[in-house]
């Protein structure tokens, strides 16, 4: 009988936890405004057109992911669920790999799209995510755009204000620079 209790409480686990999935939401208007404002500041001379279009896409495709990866409410948790094999995908290189191939696909004409890592090699610490930089710029001067940390709501700042984390460029990882 014991052999069978570390699999009924992980499923008891998952059916708790994945009773608090966070649902698909509409884009907020203000948000998407938000961070054109942010990208707008990365370079003023950028169009406001290609400001919002990048903005409004990295919702969208923000939201297909989170439909895809269907995220728990707790971050921590879902990659709990993913390494126990209950889940497949959602963990943060997970977003920012999907993030990245698909901004790299497109074209604007005066963005770039790296990652950057902190705590690399720390197992339970270790944290990627996508930043966009404006062409020519420096990528820690870029906007860190980060779905994982917050269970598919998309967090975005300055990669210097972004105080939970030491970022550095990763750099081998796709990334030209």
């Amino acid at each position: 009988m014991f052999r069978y209790l570390p699999k009924l409480l992980l499923l008891l686990l998952f059916l708790f936890f994945t009773a608090c999935t966070v649902t698909p939401s509409n884009i907020s208007q203000s948000r998407v405004e938000a961070l054109s404002k942010l990208l707008k500041s990365l370079d003023g001379s950028i169009s406001s057109k290609e400001v919002r279009s990048l903005s409004s896409e990295i919702f969208q495709e923000t939201g297909k992911l989170r439909k895809k990866f269907n995220p728990t409410s707790q971050a921590h948790f879902n990659n709990f669920l993913i390494n126990a094999g209950v889940k497949e995908k959602g963990l943060c290189y997970d977003w920012s790999d999907a993030l990245y191939l698909h901004f790299s696909r497109k074209q604007y004409e005066n963005f770039e799209f790296h990652l950057l890592v902190a705590h690399e090699g720390k197992y339970f610490y270790e944290h990627n995510t996508l930043v966009v930089v404006a062409k020519g710029g420096k990528v820690l001067e870029g906007i860190v755009i980060d779905p994982w940390r917050n269970s598919g709501k998309l967090y975005f700042s300055k990669v210097s204000e972004d105080k939970k984390y030491e970022w550095r460029h990763r750099s081998k990882r796709g990334c030209k620079r």
